[in-house]
């Protein structure tokens, strides 16, 4: 397939055996077939048989679905079937694949099925999925399972569904700009290794690149420059380009930290405390006292949902300044008047209650970083913590006890990069080892998690490089089975599918110290 000739123990030579198998039935979970899925099935059987034969230039993608949500998918997976010089050495034996999807709902949430069935034998091949949305997770799986040096597929029988629901890819747009067309190539990237959740930190202090049409000035004064923002037609095309890629948009405005840039365009919204603010700046967290603010706040984020149909905004919470707080003499007076004095926990208490009660008015759910549980906030039963400090086995464990879901970041942040073959501390971690005593019910509030990567030293010149393959190792950890954990399991399949993104024209980092891809990238003239 894509494996590089390298000095890998388990190659091209296995997976060709792998490939040419007619008799051999495998047990998966005892000994799985070593084949370049990323990530790998729930279940995978080698059936007894010759392998199949496809000639990619006449393959055909079937279904009588009415779905243009599938057809769209059928147009993208028959090029990449050919990507590569076909030079025909067996005759073709499979003419097509039958793709059959039970549900016409195209409604897409964390509880929409992604379960599929796969069946490949010389002749036939047959998709079956709950939705569109596991027929594309399925597809995937079948373009996979091509081997692009004679157009041969392995018989197999899969089944095949994802372990945790929340499985996300967060990007930051507000420390360096992201251009549309930078997002959707990581997105579609992300559909590759069956990520389905897009966390998008769009704003923070450095700039504010959303243009709202409640406040204009929030884009105008606070982005970058009139060329980094994103309009309402530009978040529109994201959340749609997204949904036809299987991935739900969840957008975070972080408040009350993390917001000099919405001050810029919103007089009296931010504490003023000079020389004691947020990176050194006059102004620090939002001023909770101002009752000016909850207004904003309450035309903001009902024009934010109207644009992000996802049941869940993240409204952040990390990382408050309670310095700027101190210093103010209103809010220290507002404070003494409510019976709050020197306790900024309680301050940021009663601030995130007001904003958690605007979500609750706009009927949406939402994330909170893990500061706001810990701060024993009031969120509702519905909520998600999102824990990303180094103390994470606790913060879930607490949650569960409590009864919330939760989802993790803090050993996936893609953004921290070593030499060498990172991505194998990220495959290690797992967001249900939180507890090794932890009830099958505390177990499954945990949804999954995100890979996160901050803006800080990425924007369009190297964002896709840093990010993949990097982030197919979360990816499968959060779909897998849990005894597919195996380093040098994984090894030669993140570099199959490293090449196989390069040969779909993204520049995926090398996972190895030497070593090639058949097709390597090159840039567009």
């Amino acid at each position: 397939h894509y494996f590089i000739q390298s000095n890998l123990r388990m190659t091209l030579p296995l997976l060709g055996a792998v490939c040419l198998l007619t008799t051999l039935t495998t047990s998966l979970q005892s000994n799985p077939p070593l084949l370049p899925l990323v990530p790998y099935p729930q279940h995978l059987d080698i059936l007894e048989g010759s392998p199949a034969v496809i000639d990619p230039r006449r393959f055909k993608f079937t279904s009588h679905s009415n779905s243009i949500l599938l057809q769209e998918a059928f147009g993208r997976y028959h090029k990449y079937l050919n990507l590569h010089d076909y030079v025909q050495e067996l005759p073709a034996t499979l003419p097509s694949l039958q793709v059959e999807v039970k549900s016409a709902s195209e409604e897409l949430v964390l509880e929409t099925s992604e379960n599929y069935t796969l069946t490949v034998t010389r002749d036939t091949a047959l998709l079956k999925a709950d939705t569109v949305f596991g027929a594309m997770r399925g597809l995937e799986t079948f373009s996979q399972l091509v081997n692009t040096l004679n157009y041969t597929l392995p018989p197999v029988d899969i089944t095949d569904y994802p372990r945790y629901k929340f499985r996300g890819l967060m990007l930051d747009t507000s420390r360096h700009y992201l251009s549309v067309g930078v997002l959707k190539h990581l997105l579609t990237a992300a559909s590759w290794s069956k990520l389905n959740v897009f966390h998008w930190h769009i704003v923070d202090d450095p700039s504010f690149p959303l243009c709202s049409t409640e406040f204009p000035e929030l884009c105008a004064r606070g982005a970058f420059s009139p060329n980094h923002v994103y309009s309402q037609e530009d978040v529109l095309d994201i959340v749609l380009f997204a949904h036809r890629h299987g991935i739900l948009v969840i957008p975070e405005l972080d408040t009350p930290g993390h917001t000099l840039s919405w001050g810029k365009a919103l007089p009296g919204f931010l504490t003023h405390c000079p020389g004691h603010g947020n990176i050194g700046a006059d102004y620090g967290p939002v001023d909770p006292t101002n009752e000016g603010v909850y207004s904003v706040l309450g035309r903001l984020f009902k024009e934010v949902t109207g644009l992000f149909p996802a049941p869940f905004v993240h409204l952040g919470g990390d990382e408050v300044n309670y310095g700027c707080w101190k210093q103010n003499a209103n809010v220290t007076a507002w404070m003494a008047a409510h019976n709050m004095t020197g306790n900024y926990d309680a301050l940021e208490n009663y601030y995130e209650q007001r904003v958690l009660d605007i979500m609750k008015s706009l009927n949406r759910n939402y994330i909170v970083w893990e500061e706001v549980f810990n701060h024993h906030v009031d969120i509702t039963p519905q909520s998600i913590v999102h824990a990303w400090k180094g103390d994470w086995h606790n913060v879930l464990a607490n949650a569960a006890k409590a009864g919330f879901r939760s989802i993790l970041s803090s050993c996936w942040y893609l953004n921290r990069i070593s030499y060498g073959s990172d991505w194998t501390k990220f495959y290690q971690c797992d967001p249900r080892s939180f507890n090794a005593s932890a009830t099958y019910e505390e177990q499954q509030l945990v949804l999954g998690g995100t890979n996160a990567m901050w803006g800080l030293y990425v924007d369009n010149t190297n964002v896709l490089s840093r990010t993949w393959p990097r982030a197919s190792a979360p990816a499968e950890r959060l779909w897998s089975p849990e005894y597919i954990k195996d380093v040098d399991f994984m090894a030669p399949r993140i570099e199959a599918h490293r090449c196989r993104m390069v040969a779909r024209g993204y520049p995926a980092e090398p996972t190895f110290k030497r070593g090639y891809c058949k097709k390597e990238f090159s840039w567009r003239k």
